[in-house]
């Protein structure tokens, strides 16, 4: 059960939702989301929709029977749709009195800080002009290097930039379920469990629908950048009458992931956001276990090997010596440094580079743990 209290939420509709069996926008549909999030708005609440459709929307203009594979066919597509989906958003929401405003991001904008801080300050001052924003990933520049992957992602991402309440992931199943519903009808709703419970990971799966590129292992990873801002996450299903204002009541509705974890700082919010590393740090054991248990600083001593051709500040992973990644942070040194000191010890770094600019690899401040470990 969510606290009627809960003020800032992120909104998330998924394709299946918005589409009508992938003939276009379902305008009814979409009409009882914007009276449900124009109700919220009125009742006080701040609320941010991350919205897909784009995409599906411009298959059906081009005529397309399934989604394209190709990058280019994909953004043509994006760039299509997006009109119609907005379009259609701006006369539902007229309906209800409110104002909308389109933010469109890709992963660039968000592993920038300047960009970062930006684009929430630019969300949280729409929301103060009792504006919704409407957010989606920019499919019609995004390529395969920088799009973030799925809407799912994104509202993740979102919930963890505002340091939202809640997040809400709209879907056309009834929540989580325990297995595949499609594979097992009789699969039951988790009801409730923390959003870092690892058993959660066997029953998310990996099947995603056809026109929608995420499926319940991207709604758990949502939850799970959620959980890192102390936001919880709902799992419902779309079309169950009022799902969002039974939700704002306090009532219970579809499945409820929680964040059990203390919430990270804005800066490591940041770094745990980031998708994109730029390379690779493998630790020793003992390193790999004072990192987890006592979150303590990288030092040279327990690298073992580092790839990649990061530079100083850049996004690396670090693994454990079974090569699963334990931790992400920003490097002190670039990858040419990092590899002349390997396994060395601290008071060795001016000796072996001619200089010292922090004892440290990663600093602790600048690193951050996977929950699940």
């Amino acid at each position: 059960m969510i606290d009627a209290d809960v003020r800032n939420w992120v909104v998330k509709v998924g394709s299946a939702l918005l589409t009508d069996h992938g003939t276009g926008i379902s305008a009814d549909a979409l009409d009882e989301w914007c009276r449900q999030i124009a109700a919220l708005s009125t009742a006080g609440k701040r609320v941010v929709l991350v919205s897909s459709g784009a995409v599906a929307e411009g298959c059906r203009r081009l005529g397309f029977d399934v989604r394209p594979r190709t990058i280019h066919e994909l953004q043509a597509a994006a760039a299509v749709g997006q009109s119609g989906l907005i379009e259609a958003y701006e006369q539902a929401f007229r309906r209800y009195e409110r104002r909308i405003a389109l933010v469109l991001l890709t992963h660039d904008d968000l592993a920038d800080r300047e960009r970062y801080l930006n684009a929430r300050t630019t969300l949280n001052t729409l929301l103060d002009f009792g504006v919704v924003p409407i957010v989606n990933e920019n499919d019609s520049v995004a390529t395969d290097e920088i799009k973030l992957g799925d809407n799912d992602t994104l509202a993740g991402m979102v919930t963890s930039l505002l340091s939202a309440d809640l997040l809400v992931l709209l879907t056309d199943r009834d929540g989580f379920h325990e297995a595949d519903p499609r594979a097992h009808p009789d699969a039951p709703v988790v009801r409730e469990a923390p959003a870092a419970d690892k058993r959660l990971d066997a029953m998310a799966g990996a099947v995603a629908g056809s026109l929608g590129r995420g499926g319940m292992v991207t709604k758990l990873a949502a939850a799970r950048s959620a959980a890192r801002s102390g936001a919880h996450t709902v799992i419902a299903h779309g079309r169950s009458r009022d799902v969002l204002l039974k939700l704002a009541r306090g009532e219970s509705v579809g499945t409820l992931l929680t964040a059990d974890l203390a919430p990270l700082d804005a800066r490591k919010r940041w770094i745990a956001e980031q998708l994109r590393a730029k390379g690779e740090l493998c630790v020793d054991l003992g390193a790999s276990h004072a990192i987890i248990h006592r979150g303590v600083s990288l030092l040279p001593a327990g690298v073992t090997d580092a790839t990649g051709a990061f530079r100083r500040g850049d996004m690396v992973r670090v693994l454990d010596p079974d090569g699963v990644e334990i931790a992400k942070g920003l490097a002190n040194y670039d990858a040419v440094e990092t590899r002349k000191l390997i396994g060395r010890k601290s008071a060795d770094i001016e000796s072996v580079l001619g200089y010292v600019d922090e004892p440290e690899i990663v600093h602790r401040d600048n690193l951050v743990v996977d929950a699940s470990r």
